[in-house]
């Protein structure tokens, strides 16, 4: 079925920056005493203790952001924010930025890579083009988005979430949007253009030196703005990012869990917990992508993924991978029998 594709003009939740600054402030916790459910019955399962590994762990998240003692997948959401930058007429990416509505066509009928793995993973799959696809300015010359613009990005993605959700994964088009990635990190947690500038979709190392070089004049003209990580992303960053920044921020709000997809969408939620050192509890990396620069932003911000496939092809499609090991997770812990159910004997021996 080809996603639905959903409105990029919304009644702002934020009119202010204030505003904003005071939702990513103002954040629920997870449920202990479900986490605490959870593990207990996890002990009684017939398996050796730990012995699914990091699957225990997924279930316990799942359930402790869910707050029920038996987590569940029914109702699993992946979303792709698109947006277009005013920066690719600096020669940051081979592609053109017409090829961002290309693929929002692509993903309306069906034939994208994330297509395939949405609907194998069971997961509903939804369409975002933000602002209709203008570009945003071109952050070497001008802030790349104005206040009430980037406000406007983050409220169309606030609102992308529904409540009902048991999972949530943002995805990402645009074409040269590692670019402002890779400023956000350099602006965020520190070093030069060379220090996150990547090959993108196929840059050669020529194309990768003009975009650090880009970069780093980005990084010079805004530097007045850089000790607010709000307004980091407004000036460095994109309509689409802006979109899952929020995003995310409703997830938590809600209190549904989130599957992080590649390095767009990692850096694109840098800003929240810089904020706010807890601020990406509910979330969990899918993967780590092969484009330069992910594994040392996830290892910032302490990030464990789940896969290391070498994917970098954006679009949610690591999250929408990853989807089968929490339903395993789910699967294992909901259905297993207990020792006492299945009548099995259970070791004296504590694994340490």
């Amino acid at each position: 079925m080809p996603p639905h594709i959903m409105p990029s003009f919304c009644q702002p939740p934020f009119a202010s920056m204030a505003e904003l600054r005071t939702a990513c402030l103002s954040l629920p916790d997870p449920d202990p005493k479900v986490a605490a459910l959870i593990a207990e019955r996890d002990a009684t399962l017939t398996k050796p203790p730990g012995s699914l590994g990091r699957l225990e762990e997924l279930s316990i998240w799942l359930g402790e952001w869910q707050g029920h003692q038996k987590p569940t997948l029914e109702h699993v959401q992946i979303t792709i924010f698109a947006g277009n930058h005013g920066v690719v007429r600096r020669g940051v990416s081979p592609w053109p930025s017409d090829v961002t509505a290309q693929m929002v066509s692509n993903f309306q009928r069906g034939g994208a890579a994330i297509n395939q793995l949405a609907r194998n993973a069971n997961a509903d799959l939804a369409v975002v083009p933000v602002r209709n696809l203008t570009a945003t300015a071109d952050f070497t010359a001008f802030p790349a988005m104005s206040e009430e613009e980037f406000l406007d990005a983050v409220s169309v993605g606030y609102t992308a979430v529904s409540p009902a959700l048991d999972l949530f994964c943002p995805g990402e088009m645009g074409i040269g949007n590692t670019t402002p990635s890779a400023a956000l990190c350099a602006a965020l947690l520190g070093g030069t253009g060379a220090d996150w500038a990547g090959r993108g979709t196929g840059l050669d190392q020529a194309g990768v030196n003009l975009k650090a070089s880009v970069i780093d004049e980005a990084l010079c003209l805004h530097a007045a703005s850089l000790n607010d990580p709000l307004d980091t992303a407004r000036c460095l960053g994109g309509y689409e990012l802006a979109a899952i920044l929020g995003s995310v921020l409703a997830a938590r709000h809600h209190r549904i869990p989130v599957l992080l997809d590649g390095f767009v969408c990692t850096a694109a939620v840098l800003p929240l917990i810089k904020l706010t050192a807890s601020a990406l509890d509910h979330t969990k990396l899918s993967h780590c992508s092969a484009e330069a620069g992910h594994r040392r932003l996830a290892d910032a911000l302490r990030l464990k993924p789940i896969l290391d496939l070498g994917l970098r092809l954006g679009e949610g499609s690591g999250s929408a991978v990853a989807i089968p090991v929490l339903r395993a997770a789910l699967a294992c812990h909901n259905g297993m029998a207990t020792f006492a159910e299945a009548a099995v004997s259970q070791s004296d021996v504590s694994i340490q």
